[in-house]
């Protein structure tokens, strides 16, 4: 069993900087396709930014040149760094991982193509 554990969220001002961070397992961190997702109220759950298990990143649109997802192997973090924030970036922020060996990773934007989730960290932005 895979254990992910989310910090960082909190209240922010429009414009300002909030940075996430999902502990994970070593092997996670090197070897599974990882993203940060996020939900609203009324609204689906969506990809944020992630790695594939080749490393490759991946942003949507609307956070495109403001957010950038690392990985930080010393500590077996996956981090989400949010600048420039809008009050439509505020949701629920959950870090998701999956196993390609297992079939998942197929798709870095589907829900479905991760095995394991965090508890999810509160993110507001006020303007």
């Amino acid at each position: 069993q895979v254990t992910l554990v989310e910090s960082g969220g909190g209240l922010v001002q429009a414009g300002e900087v909030l940075t996430l961070s999902c502990v994970a397992p070593d092997y996670v961190i090197g070897r599974y396709c990882m993203a940060w997702f996020r939900q609203s109220p009324g609204r689906e759950r969506e990809v944020v930014a992630s790695f594939d298990h080749y490393d490759k990143t991946t942003y949507s649109g609307p956070v495109e040149g403001r957010f950038n997802i690392a990985k930080e192997k010393a500590s077996n973090t996956l981090v989400l760094l949010m600048s420039s924030l809008k009050p439509e970036d505020t949701a629920v922020y959950y870090c998701a991982a999956g196993d390609p060996r297992r079939g998942y990773c197929y798709d870095v934007a589907a829900p479905g193509a991760y095995r394991y989730w965090g508890q999810g960290t509160q993110v507001t932005v006020s303007s």
